[in-house]
């Protein structure tokens, strides 16, 4: 019966070995990504260019708690959208040309 118990504890400590390997690159990088998405959209002022989840760029027209106003397109359209549809910040990249 003593060989059932260092079994157990080995089985034990491979778990906690496999539970650490899995937070350091799975769930660490992705708590990374998270806060710097966040402080990219509590650092957003007027001027800026953006591009939403959807695909929409523009520029920021004001900035309110937990939305923003966006000018897009030459005809000037204002569209107020959440912070959290924000997905970049910066010049939209050029399409290229054919």
């Amino acid at each position: 019966m003593e060989g059932t118990g260092a079994f157990t504890f080995s089985n034990i400590i491979i778990l906690v070995l496999m539970f650490a390997v899995l937070w350091f690159f799975m769930i660490r990088p992705e708590n990374k990504r998270k806060k710097e998405a966040q402080a990219m959209r509590d650092s957003l002022a007027v001027g800026d260019e953006i591009t939403t989840i959807g695909g929409i760029t523009g520029t920021v027209c004001a900035v309110k708690e937990n939305t923003i106003v966006i000018e897009s397109g030459a005809d000037r359209v204002r569209l107020e959208i959440t912070k959290w549809a924000v997905s970049s910040k910066g010049t939209p990249a050029a399409e290229p040309q054919q």
